[in-house]
Parts: structure tokens; C-alpha cells; sequence
């Protein structure tokens, strides 16, 4: 008990001193009030977006940034301001839940193929290497265009195409964490498969699985907004970044505004969960003590 108490206070003095490191980068805590920022205009957009996004108004068709529209309004008058909030909400929805679904899938068999080895671990980094020899976005296109076009189908093969670097990282930090003492201890104590995995590898493996969370975010947002510009996500009239730019491309001169408010919004969830991501990486990376 003595030394479970130790450990326990060694870990909460630890856990305090990476929140006042996490809090003294500057660029990590900007990044994370910004990517904050995306989230809660995502959860509340039809409180904070001021019209319909999908409405159109003929009267203010292709008007410039005023106190009426602030981003102005599209080629059918609709509002820019809105349909940005809305596209915030289209492109958090998928990142978050795309990632989730790498995650509900590439986790477990990466603790799979790390903590059994041999025949388990051989498959699952065949496969795993299979899917890595496509890039990402090359990866992500083609499944979206099986699936067919559809913000659902979008989030499904976004997140089947971050499910094998979700394997690689959970497979790593399994194969690591295995051979440490405290593993070690409880296998010796009689804990089984179940508990040594979900009791001691996967909670000592957050760390690194929260860093790729925050990698894997704008990763999926870039691929919604790429996937609704050529017609594989959102559809036309529903509201996304994407689909936005993909309108602009007509009206880059009478009104660039159509275009970069999107592309503002997407550099910005983009750059806010990377900077985040770093700062998180250099925190939690134990390694990260000894530079």
C-alpha cells in the first residue's frame, strides 16, 4: 500500500508539473483557446450564426463584407458569416468523429498485435502496411468515392484511413510498455490478458493516443474540406468549407470574399489543433525531459 501511495503521488506531482509546462508554451495554449473556440461554435451554431445558412436572398447576391453581412454573401445572396459557422460544424463533426472511429478500431488492434506478437502481430501489420503504402488523402478520396458522396460516408473513410497510424502508435507503445516492472508485477500477481491491458498498457499509452488525437483532428478536417470540394462530402446546399471554396472558384474576382473567409477558417482550425498537438507532444513525450 505504502509504495502504491508513492507511486500515486509521484504521479498526480508529475501530472501538475506538465499542466504548468503545457501553460508556459504560449503557441500550444493559443492553439488550444482557438481550436476551443471551433468547438463551441460548432456545438452552438444556430445560436451564433445570425441567418440561415441555406437561405438565399437575391437582393444581396455577391455583397461585399458590411454590418448587415459581415462576410458578406455568396453568389445567391446566402450569408457568408453563417454558412462559415455551419461549415465549422461540419468539419469539427468529422474530425472529432472520424478520429473516434481510428480510434474504436485501430486501438484494439494495436494492443492486440503488440501485447500476443507472432501470427496476430504479423497480420495486422500486413494490413496495417498495406494501407500505409496509400497517402492519406489519396486513400481518403478513393473510399469516399466507393462510398459515395455524403458527409457520413466522408467521416467513415476519413477515419478508415487514419485507422493504420492509430495501429502503429498502439502497437509501439504496447511492445514498450509490456517489458516495464509494473506489467511485470501484475502478470506476476495473476492478472490476466483483460487486466493487464486495459488496467496497466492502455492507460500508460494515453499520452501518446492523445498527441495523435490532436494530429488526426485538423488531418480530417483538411480531407473534409478537400473531399466537399470535389463533391465527395457535403452536397450542395448544405454549408461546408469545402463546398464553399469549391463555389468561389467562379467569383475569385467580382468577390474574393467567397473564398478567403473558408479558407481563413480551415488554416485556422488546421494551424490551432497542430500548435496544440505540438505542445502536447512535448509534454507529455518523455523524452521531451531529458532534451
Amino acid at each position: 500500500m505504502t509504495t502504491l501511495a508513492l507511486t500515486t503521488v509521484r504521479a498526480r506531482i508529475a501530472g501538475n508539473g506538465k499542466l504548468r509546462a503545457l501553460r508556459r508554451n504560449k503557441l500550444a495554449m493559443t492553439g488550444g483557446v482557438v481550436a476551443a473556440v471551433f468547438v463551441l461554435v460548432a456545438l452552438f451554431a444556430p445560436l451564433v450564426a445570425p441567418y440561415d445558412p441555406s437561405r438565399p436572398d437575391f437582393a444581396h447576391v455577391l455583397a461585399a463584407p458590411s454590418w448587415t453581412h459581415w462576410l458578406g454573401t455568396d453568389d445567391l445572396g446566402r450569408d457568408q458569416l453563417s454558412r462559415v459557422v455551419f461549415g465549422a460544424r461540419a468539419s469539427m463533426q468529422v474530425g472529432v468523429l472520424a478520429v473516434v472511429l481510428a480510434f474504436l478500431v485501430g486501438v484494439p488492434l494495436g494492443l492486440l498485435a503488440g501485447y500476443y506478437g507472432k501470427i496476430a502481430d504479423s497480420v495486422v501489420s500486413r494490413v496495417t502496411d498495406t494501407m500505409l503504402a496509400f497517402p492519406f488523402l489519396v486513400l481518403a478520396v478513393g473510399l469516399a468515392a466507393v462510398l459515395g458522396p455524403s458527409l457520413t460516408n466522408a467521416t467513415i473513410a476519413i477515419g478508415i484511413s487514419q485507422i493504420p497510424a492509430v495501429i502503429r502508435i498502439t502497437r509501439a507503445e504496447t511492445l514498450r510498455l509490456k517489458h516495464v516492472d509494473y506489467v511485470a508485477a501484475a502478470v506476476a500477481n495473476g492478472g490476466g490478458d483483460g487486466t493487464v491491458l486495459f488496467r496497466h498498457i492502455l492507460p500508460n499509452a494515453t499520452s501518446a493516443l492523445t498527441v495523435q488525437a490532436t494530429v488526426g483532428i485538423p488531418a480530417a478536417i483538411i480531407s473534409e474540406a478537400l473531399l466537399s470540394f470535389l463533391g465527395l462530402g457535403v452536397q450542395p446546399p448544405d454549408p461546408s468549407l469545402g463546398v464553399m471554396l469549391s463555389s468561389a472558384q467562379s467569383f475569385l474576382a467580382p468577390a474574393p470574399w467567397m473564398a478567403v473567409f473558408p479558407g481563413l477558417a480551415v488554416v485556422a482550425a488546421t494551424l490551432a489543433f497542430n500548435l496544440l498537438g505540438d505542445g502536447l507532444r512535448d509534454v507529455l513525450d518523455p523524452r521531451g525531459a531529458t532534451r
